[in-house]
C-alpha cells in the first residue's frame, strides 16, 4: 500500500500574478501554476515542499510569506533568482485570463529527495531553460521511487511553436503516472486532433490516468486497461465564475489529493495500484478536482479551497 503520509515535492515556478481588469487598479497575487498546485495541496491537508525560483525582493518576500501561510515548505536555495518573476494576467469581460510574462527560471539544488512519495511539475518550469532541462532530469531521477504528475499548462507566448515543445511535453508525459491538460493545451499542441485519440496516445506511452479539462464542459479522462484505454467524461460543477485564474491548478491539486487518499499515488505501491485501476477507481479523485476548480472560479484569483469547502 502507498503511504499517504509521505511528503510531496512540487517542482516549478512561483511568481506574482499582476491581474489587469478593465477600469480597475492592477491587483497582485502570488501565483505560478506549480506553486498554485502546492498551495492547493497544502489547503487540502497534504505535506508539501516547493522547489522554485524567486528573488530576494519585495515580491519574493510575498511568495515566501504565502508559502508559510499555506504550510508549504520552500526548498533551500529557491530564493536565488536576480528578481522575482511576474505574470501579467489580463481578464476579459467573462473573467477569462490571457497572460504575458517577465520571468526567469532555474531549479535549485534538491538535495536528499528520498523522503518524497510523489512529485508534481508542469507549465513554464518544465519548458523554459535552463530550468526546463533541470526539471526533466530531476523527474527522471525521482521516477524510480516516486509517482509523478504533470500538467503541461502551455503558454504559447513563451514557448514558441508546438513543434518546439512537443518533444519535451511527450517526454514528461511518458515519465508521468498522472497527466492533466486543458483542451486548449491539446488543440494547440496537436492542431485538428480528435481529443480521445490524444488521451489514448498519451495513456499508451506510460501514464495510468490522463485527464483533459474542458472548462464549463467538465473533463474527459482515460485509464489504462488490459485491452485498450477506457475513456469517459464528467460534467463540471455548477459555479458562479468570478475569474478563471488558477482553476486548472486547483483541479490538479484536487485530483492529486483524491488519488493520494485512494492509495493510487505515492511510491511504487501507489503506482502499481493506479496502473491497475479502472474508471470507477479514479472517479472520486476526478470529482474532487472538479469540486476544487469550482470553488476556485467562484473567488477572485487562484483561491485554494479546503477539504471542508469541497466536502472531501
Amino acid at each position: 500500500m502507498s503511504d499517504p503520509s509521505q511528503p510531496l515535492l512540487v517542482l516549478g515556478e512561483a511568481l506574482v500574478d499582476a491581474v489587469l481588469r478593465s477600469g480597475q487598479t492592477t491587483a497582485e497575487h502570488v501565483g505560478g501554476s506549480p506553486a498554485n498546485v502546492a498551495f492547493g495541496l497544502g489547503a487540502l491537508g497534504h505535506e508539501v515542499e516547493l522547489a522554485t525560483w524567486f528573488g530576494r525582493d519585495a515580491r519574493g518576500d510575498r511568495i515566501a510569506g504565502r508559502c508559510a501561510e499555506a504550510g508549504v515548505k520552500v526548498t533551500v536555495g529557491s530564493d536565488g533568482a536576480e528578481h522575482t518573476s511576474v505574470a501579467y494576467a489580463t481578464l476579459d469581460a467573462a473573467g477569462v485570463a490571457s497572460y504575458t510574462f517577465d520571468l526567469t527560471w532555474a531549479l535549485p539544488t534538491l538535495g536528499d529527495t528520498g523522503r518524497f512519495g510523489h512529485v508534481h511539475t508542469g507549465s513554464i518550469a518544465a519548458t523554459i531553460e535552463p530550468g526546463g532541462t533541470q526539471v526533466l532530469e530531476a523527474v527522471r531521477a525521482l521516477h524510480g521511487r516516486a509517482t509523478v504528475s504533470y500538467d503541461p499548462n502551455l503558454r504559447p507566448s513563451l514557448m514558441g511553436s508546438p513543434d518546439e515543445v512537443r518533444e519535451r511535453v511527450e517526454a514528461l508525459v511518458a515519465l508521468s503516472d498522472v497527466v492533466k491538460a486543458s483542451d486548449e493545451d491539446v488543440q494547440w499542441l496537436y492542431p485538428g486532433a480528435f481529443l480521445p485519440d490524444v488521451l489514448r496516445k498519451w495513456e499508451s506511452s506510460g501514464p495510468g490516468l490522463v485527464v483533459v479539462t474542458r472548462g464549463a464542459k467538465g473533463a474527459v479522462y482515460a485509464v489504462r486497461s488490459t485491452t485498450a484505454a477506457e475513456v469517459t467524461s464528467a460534467p463540471a460543477r455548477s459555479s458562479t465564475v468570478v475569474d478563471t485564474v488558477g482553476a486548472g491548478d486547483s483541479f490538479m491539486a484536487g485530483l492529486i489529493s483524491g488519488l493520494l487518499d485512494a492509495g493510487c499515488l505515492g511510491g511504487v505501491d501507489g503506482r502499481a495500484r493506479l496502473h491497475a485501476a479502472g474508471i470507477d477507481d479514479v472517479r472520486a479523485a476526478v470529482e474532487r478536482g472538479l469540486a476544487t476548480a469550482a470553488a476556485t472560479v467562484a473567488r477572485a484569483g487562484a483561491y485554494a479551497p479546503t477539504r471542508a469547502e469541497v466536502g472531501a
